[in-house]
């Protein structure tokens, strides 16, 4: 009995640390978000508590609405990336002839910072002296576009970037993923007559389901709170065509010192996250999943 309870004592010391971590650095953060949110606070001076009128106003303003959008737009256009980075992942793990080679350049991204990949890419959208504008006109285009500047399409040049910083991460974790798929059945599948892509289809995704369920959630959730490389780029513009909900939160923050308000922001980001997430595990829930959970 008496060593029992000394390794219930031992269990504990070595568990309370982290869960007090856990809820200094995770939760206590959350639950002060949104209360925060009750508040009218510029961040340094009296808070005022004002109740649900922060959240009311977020729910009516338009401005938000666009922002989030946005994001769902970048959110959507990152799960179609993972189909590339599948597609990638699928060619490398073959043993072709020069994948050695692409092995090693599809990193590169993942090696940069954040700031370092929006300085390169406005070089590339540079309208006059920007690589992407020269190359168009050399193809005839007479009149090119001004990528980062034009409201129409700001947008959609500006995921680009997104999509390329990220893509060595995402075919990395399915290289590793296809890496892992036993052999053995690869060539049984062989023997039996089945073609290359059959065998992709048919034997290799169904055995890393479970990563690509993974690395949807990844990819949504981390293009609904993205920032860094919208912020540097375009800051939000212009005229908010480029503006996602992090980087109007930090806007109304940190430029419109309204606290309060962008905590309400952050804290309805919170729950978009999570509700988003649960509806992704819920559609891609299996029997066995159902029958368990």
């Amino acid at each position: 009995m008496d060593k029992v309870m000394s390794n219930k004592s031992m269990i504990a010391l070595y568990v309370i640390p982290s869960l007090f971590l856990l809820l200094a650095l995770i939760y206590m953060p959350i639950v002060m978000t949104g209360y925060y949110g009750l508040m009218k606070w510029d961040g340094v001076g009296k808070m005022s508590f004002i109740g649900l009128h922060n959240y009311i106003e977020l729910l009516r303003d338009p401005l938000f609405w666009s922002s989030a959008k946005h994001s769902f737009l970048l959110a959507l256009f990152s799960t179609l990336a993972l189909l590339v980075y599948l597609l990638v992942a699928l060619v490398l793990s073959a043993n072709l002839r020069g994948a050695n080679v692409f092995r090693k350049i599809y990193l590169i991204p993942m090696l940069l910072s954040s700031v370092a990949i929006a300085q390169l890419w406005l070089k590339i959208f540079h309208p006059t002296n920007g690589v992407l504008n020269h190359f168009l006109s050399f193809l005839g285009v007479t009149h090119t576009p001004e990528w980062l500047s034009d409201p129409s399409i700001v947008l959609y040049a500006i995921f680009l970037p997104i999509l390329w910083q990220y893509a060595g991460f995402y075919i990395l974790i399915y290289y590793a993923a296809l890496k892992n798929v036993p052999s053995s059945l690869i060539e049984a599948a062989r023997i039996d007559g089945a073609s290359p892509w059959r065998i992709a289809v048919s034997v290799r995704l169904p055995l890393i389901a479970e990563v690509m369920k993974v690395t949807v959630v990844l990819a949504v959730v981390g293009s609904l709170k993205y920032f860094d490389l919208i912020y540097v780029m375009t800051g939000g513009g212009p005229n908010g065509s480029s503006e996602v909900m992090a980087s109007y939160m930090y806007r109304k923050a940190f430029k419109g010192y309204d606290f309060g308000y962008a905590s309400a922001i952050g804290f309805f980001l919170l729950l978009i996250c999570l509700v988003v997430t649960w509806l992704i595990r819920k559609a891609t829930a299996s029997k066995d999943d159902i029958q368990y959970s």
